[in-house]
This record gives structure tokens, C-alpha cells and sequence, in this order.
């Protein structure tokens, strides 16, 4: 399963980032929270919005998988760029062949840290800026992204909302479909974390 695939690429990413950025300072003994260190989330729902003249762009995907650190911030997501669905299928072809050349460059994948972690052990919101680097399309760019992480029953899921500028990724508009796309699109990002299994056997 692809999702199945995904998991190590996870753990990976959050022993071993392959990225500098600040990490959250911890607070000894908060091995007793009862969050466990590493959440993941298979089906993390992405979406993104383009306003258009014509039409509007929207897709969106519930086939990302995500995985969070809570002890040093690292945070990691990846998706199958097909997956993603438009309302209608010829924008869906024209998506994936002509603008995100899918198969050549089949996921994006975001590799970041949050940069100071608060203490997820209660129910609450909060706000939290997350810094890494984004790959799309084979390019990738540094974010700093504003970010919402809310608990509730010791459950923790979060929030995020940002532009990308599709030059910024080299993703060339034909020409004759440059008055109707927007040179950005508004990504949203939402993911419910449950504790790694592996991790909990090892409790």
C-alpha cells in the first residue's frame, strides 16, 4: 500500500532531518505527558484554490501522510501529486501533463520543524510558526508558515494556510491559459495525529 510505503520515509525524516532549522526548547521530565513523541497521520487532507476569470481551480487530497515529532518539532509531509481530484476530469488531465508533469515528478514532500513546541499535554489552540523546505515539482524552497495546533482529549491536529507561487517551483502556465490562472495558489493543510504504533510497542 502506498500509504503502508510512506511510514518508513517518515521515520526517517523526523530522526534525521536533512534540514537546519531552530529547534523547540524542552522542558525536562515531559516524558510524562501523556502526547506521545511521535504522531502520525495517514490521510492529511491538502488542498489548494486558484481564483480564475472563467473558473475557479480547486483540488484537493485526502491521500497525504504526515508525521510529527513532539519532542523536537520536526514535522514531514508527502503526497501523491495524482491524487489530487478537480471537479472536473479535463482540469484534472491538464494539471498532472501539462503544469505539474506528474509523472516525471510524482510527490510533493515538506521536510520543516515547528519552531518552539508548546506544551501539547493540554487542551487548547495554539498558534506556532512552522519553518522548512517545500519540493514541488522537482524545485525546492524554504516557507515560514503561520500554524495552529489544537488538542482536544489528548488528541492533536493541525492547521495551516499559505500561498505558493507556482514560479517560484518552475511551474510554467501555457500561454494561451495565462489570463485565467492565478500566479499563486492558496494551499490549505489539515492533519489529525494519532500515536505511531511502532512507537507504542516499544512502551
Amino acid at each position: 500500500m502506498f500509504a503502508k510505503w510512506f511510514l518508513l520515509t517518515l521515520m526517517g525524516a523526523l530522526m534525521f532531518p536533512t534540514i537546519d532549522t531552530p529547534t523547540s526548547t524542552q522542558t525536562p521530565g515531559n516524558s510524562s505527558s501523556p502526547i506521545a513523541d511521535v504522531l502520525i497521520c495517514r490521510n492529511a487532507h491538502i488542498s489548494f484554490y486558484s481564483p480564475a476569470p472563467i473558473e475557479d481551480i480547486k483540488a484537493e487530497s485526502d491521500q497525504a501522510v504526515s508525521a510529527l515529532n513532539t519532542a523536537n518539532g520536526n514535522i514531514y509531509f508527502k503526497v501523491l501529486i495524482r491524487s489530487f481530484t478537480f471537479r472536473r476530469s479535463l482540469m484534472q488531465e491538464h494539471f498532472n501533463e501539462d503544469f505539474m508533469e506528474s509523472d516525471q515528478y510524482p510527490f510533493a514532500e515538506f521536510k520543516g520543524n515547528i519552531v518552539q513546541v508548546p506544551d501539547l499535554s493540554k487542551d487548547g489552540s495554539y498558534p506556532v510558526q512552522v519553518q522548512g523546505n517545500l519540493t514541488i515539482h522537482g524545485v525546492t524552497k524554504a516557507y515560514t508558515v503561520p500554524a495552529t495546533l489544537t488538542v482536544k482529549n489528548q488528541q492533536v491536529s493541525g492547521h495551516a494556510v499559505f500561498n505558493v507561487k507556482l514560479a517560484d517551483h518552475h511551474i510554467q502556465i501555457p500561454r494561451l491559459l495565462m489570463k485565467d490562472i492565478a500566479e499563486q495558489v492558496q494551499v490549505t493543510v489539515d492533519a489529525t495525529y494519532t500515536p505511531d504504533p511502532a512507537q507504542q510497542t516499544h512502551h
